[in-house]
């Protein structure tokens, strides 16, 4: 097998496993030989070769084979592992750091000097730069929670960054709640529990991403409790991202929402349009070293910003899928050209919300049949999450004040009118209908 149909592979894995995952685990291996229908790979270490050969063995072998590499098994040698080692007389042990042996790898990309700060994110930027700085630990866990492209994953990285720079000796250990439940279950397996509770008892900086995953997996919950305990009970610091409020994560144990909640619980809000035009002119300085010959009209930059306002991942995406076309193109990058390349992602980003949908996700928010919400009972049960339905169709949707009366049982147009008026009066004083309104909006966003 060549480089070539290497790369041809990476490129097909990269479609099929998504980027967080592609970067995470396929990108770290590098091709070193096929021999015989067995394809041999170098890894950073022997635990991202076991996680990548159970999880996407598969999809590999059969990529491969696509590109008229037939495989009949996959080989992993963690780096140096490919030469018998010399014997010493008195070896002297290598201090093992955490990070080397268990945790993700780290994105060279997401460093504070890269993260775009606005207003909604200001409070979480700052959080994550105290905390990056070490010394005694103020506030623990620090737990950033927000939708997707929101930044968590980026401040998570930075902030080992920047521990790693300023602390070189400090053990600090970054990985996914998936990581963690699969180093868990592994242990199990092989009956290795007190090596792994050693291991994450041992680290200085404990960083789990994504921990809503977790929900439901009793065993790793059971045994994250205890490591979390141990970690704060030393002074040890742990930093802690979701995409919602301990709180709202179902199937989390009461105890570890309360745990969670202990420490500095920050929301990273959805972009303003002033952010998301400050990024994308950070990603133009950066696109125009690569694509010095290229020009770019005034105003494209603030229709994108204005057009996709979700989702940073999707923005930079469009950006970079831009400068790339106009590059292969040989033109300048206009309004005309950027609405033609990408028509699709406009889309995506224009769906159109239903007053149906609308109902349908607040009845599940608040556990009440749908049947309840638009029926005549005046009950709060019923009366709150009616209205707080009335406000989402109102400004989410081209519906008038009568035509959402009539999908909620046949109500007037006042009636809507009072439940808008309540919702915005309450949203002002109620932190809990403001968060309930963000969750909902958010969901019906994506």
């Amino acid at each position: 097998m060549t480089n070539e149909m290497w790369q041809t592979t990476l490129d097909a894995l990269k479609a099929t496993v998504g980027a967080n995952n592609f970067s995470n685990w396929i990108a770290p291996l590098e091709f070193a030989q096929a021999e015989d229908g067995v394809v041999t790979f170098q890894v950073p270490t022997t635990f991202i070769g076991n996680y990548v050969n159970q999880n996407f063995g598969e999809q590999i072998k059969y990529q491969l084979a696509q590109n008229g590499q037939p495989v009949s098994r996959l080989v992993f040698r963690a780096s140096g592992a490919s030469r018998p080692a010399q014997r010493a007389a008195n070896p002297v042990p290598k201090p093992t750091r955490v990070d080397e042996i268990a945790g993700a790898p780290l994105d060279s990309r997401f460093t504070f000097d890269t993260f775009i700060v606005g207003k909604p994110n200001e409070l979480a930027n700052a959080a994550a730069r105290r905390v990056a700085e070490g010394g005694p630990v103020t506030f623990n866990p620090l737990f950033l929670y927000g939708g997707v492209g929101l930044g968590k994953t980026h401040l998570m990285h930075a902030i080992a960054h920047e521990l790693q720079r300023r602390s070189p000796e400090l053990n600090v250990l970054y990985l996914s709640a998936e990581q963690f439940m699969y180093r868990f279950i592994t242990a199990l397996r092989d009956r290795k529990m007190m090596d792994f509770k050693q291991l994450f008892r041992s680290v200085d900086v404990l960083m789990v991403d994504d921990v809503q995953f977790m929900a439901g997996k009793d065993s790793t919950q059971e045994e994250f409790f205890h490591t979390f305990n141990a970690l704060v009970d030393a002074g040890k610091q742990i930093i802690i991202s979701a995409d919602r409020a301990p709180g709202e994560i179902k199937d989390l144990e009461e105890r570890i929402k309360s745990r969670l909640q202990c420490g500095l619980v920050v929301d990273l809000h959805p972009t303003d349009y002033e952010l998301r035009l400050g990024i994308l002119q950070s990603k133009v300085d950066v696109y125009r070293a690569q694509y010095p010959n290229l020009e770019i009209s005034a105003g494209v930059l603030e229709f994108l910003a204005h057009r996709i306002s979700t989702n940073v991942r999707v923005l930079e995406g469009a950006l970079t899928r831009l400068f790339a076309f106009a590059s292969l193109v040989g033109r300048e990058i206009t309004l005309e050209l950027t609405q033609d390349c990408l028509s699709d992602v406009f889309k995506a980003s224009d769906r159109k919300v239903t007053v149906e949908e609308i109902q349908r996700r607040v009845s599940e928010h608040y556990n009440i049949r749908l049947s309840e919400m638009i029926g005549p009972k005046r009950v709060r049960t019923y009366a709150r999450p009616r209205q707080m339905a009335m406000y989402l169709a109102k400004h989410m949707t081209s519906r008038s004040l009568p035509e959402i009366g009539r999908r909620f049982g046949g109500r007037d147009h006042t009636t809507v009118m009072h439940g808008v008026r309540r919702i915005e009066e309450l949203k002002a004083t109620d932190s809990q209908i403001a968060d309930d309104l963000e969750l909902l909006r958010r969901s019906l966003s994506e």
